[in-house]
């Protein structure tokens, strides 16, 4: 065991099963995003946390923005965990970004993963006529960017409300506001760029390992479209489209989250 790269990422360990369930938070965000969910699955499975260097409460100084120019480079910084801890057998579960970071880092290690968890996922976020729609022109991102490099609280404060939605929980988009407020910009910046530029639709066919995609009603980031499309493109893959709206329904609904992802586990146990 690496305690360098368990402190690196600031990896927690509970739960009183045997099988790593690996929870991966998305962009901006950090383990403690999982808080809703994680209970639910500890007595089933081992339960692994952690936060991607440049997030929550990673070692900073491990950070390397020609490593984390890329998400193979996050990617690897779930296969360090693995490794140091000898996880097999991993059910991983992945939100918004990670959802990708964890496909491409089995595609490394495809003999240590037994299932992909896919929480509003997406391959490609910027469209791409005339056979893709990813819900991003190409202008949107860099008005973003732009707004980003002005006025990064002023950035923070208009985009945790739209990608939260559920305006009747004010409390989630405050959070996820500070939750961006709360990483360096400059870290910031470098992971949107890796994430809303990335174009994974190649790697999809790859993939050796089943997945569940959870698709959200009224997802500005991830429409219902980019799920259909994931859902085609991703062999052994099940679509479950929730009723839950917004981005982040493993914070405003996570129950349904908790039933969908059990249901499915359950279900691949039994086959």
């Amino acid at each position: 065991m690496n305690a360098n790269i368990l402190t690196r990422n600031n990896v927690k360990i509970f739960g009183t099963g045997k099988q790593p369930l690996v929870f991966a938070h998305g962009f901006g965000c950090d383990q403690n995003m999982w808080r809703f969910v994680t209970p639910a699955f500890a007595e089933a499975y081992q339960i692994v946390l952690f936060d991607y260097v440049g997030s929550g409460k990673s070692d900073l100084a491990a950070y390397n923005s020609a490593r984390y120019s890329h998400l193979s480079g996050y990617a690897q910084d779930i296969n360090d965990i693995v490794d140091s801890l000898g996880l097999e057998d991993i059910i991983f579960v992945g939100h918004s970004v990670s959802s990708v970071i964890g496909m491409l880092a089995s595609l490394k290690k495809p003999e240590r993963f037994q299932q992909l968890i896919m929480v509003g996922p997406s391959p490609r976020y910027i469209n791409d006529p005339p056979d893709y729609v990813g819900g991003f022109e190409r202008a949107d991102i860099e008005g973003l960017f732009a707004m980003m490099d002005k006025n990064y609280l002023g950035w923070a404060s208009f985009l945790a409300p739209a990608i939260m939605q559920n305006p009747e929980k004010p409390e989630l988009s405050n959070e996820l506001k500070d939750s961006f407020c709360s990483t360096d910009p400059v870290i910031a910046r470098q992971f949107a760029q890796a994430t809303f530029f990335s174009d994974n639709r190649e790697d999809l066919a790859k993939v050796q390992v089943p997945s569940l995609i959870l698709q959200c009603t009224d997802d500005i980031i991830a429409p219902l479209v980019v799920g259909e499309y994931l859902h085609q493109h991703l062999p052994q893959s099940t679509l479950r489209v929730l009723k839950a709206t917004g981005h982040c329904p493993h914070l405003s609904h996570p129950d349904e989250t908790i039933t969908v992802i059990k249901d499915y586990l359950r279900d691949m146990a039994s086959d």
